[in-house]
């Protein structure tokens, strides 16, 4: 198979509130998610925020078999919302998977890592 059959892309679909969706496949799916809120973060860059959230959460889960990424940023007023998670084909352990991206979303340093990547810049 060549490399194109390897590499898929990911879809970015904004929404006509503002928010917006990262996913591998579409339509993209929760069969499992974990919340946050990063407060006065919503003027930040959602498909930054959305990036990094997607590969933070993929260091996490890489072992989940069939894992399907997927996460949704939108703004709440001042504040930025985050959902992550994802859909996974077959069975699998869905309290641990949304304990395991809830402690990630939770994680400070990460929280602080996004937030510096997802700033925007005055020109």
């Amino acid at each position: 198979m060549g490399k194109t059959g390897m590499h898929q892309q990911w879809h970015m679909l904004r929404a006509d509130d503002g928010g917006l969706t990262l996913s591998r496949r579409l339509p993209a799916r929760f069969d499992f998610a974990a919340k946050t809120v990063i407060s006065g973060g919503g003027n930040l860059r959602k498909g930054r925020i959305a990036t990094q959230v997607r590969q933070d959460m993929w260091r996490v889960l890489q072992s989940l078999r069939g894992f399907a990424p997927v996460v949704q940023v939108k703004a709440q007023g001042d504040d930025l919302e985050i959902t992550a998670g994802g859909a996974v084909m077959g069975c699998f352990p869905k309290l641990r998977s949304e304990a395991l991206v809830s402690e990630m979303l939770d994680c400070p340093d990460r929280r602080a890592r996004w937030v510096r990547s997802a700033r925007r810049v005055a020109a």
